[in-house]
């Protein structure tokens, strides 16, 4: 099988293809593999989001709020 790489108005409807074309078993490894970039994609997210507010000192306090806020959760 070549692989052939092509445009993204060409690919959509490419993969739908082979997507409507997969075994159950398939299609559930394809939906965990795609679960799984999803999950890479927003971690990418969040950790650059989580830096920025690090690097603003927005996090300084955190351990302290936590703290704070374990102590109220225990007091009820």
């Amino acid at each position: 099988m070549e692989a052939t790489v092509l445009e993204a108005q060409k690919l959509r409807p490419e993969i739908i293809q082979r997507i409507e074309a997969l075994d159950d078993d398939s299609l559930r490894l394809l939906h965990r593999i795609l679960l799984r970039m999803e999950k890479d994609r927003l971690w990418r997210e969040l950790s650059v989001e989580a830096e920025a507010d690090r690097r603003s000192g927005k996090l300084d306090r955190l351990s302290e709020v936590i703290r704070e806020a374990r102590a109220e959760l225990r007091q009820g």
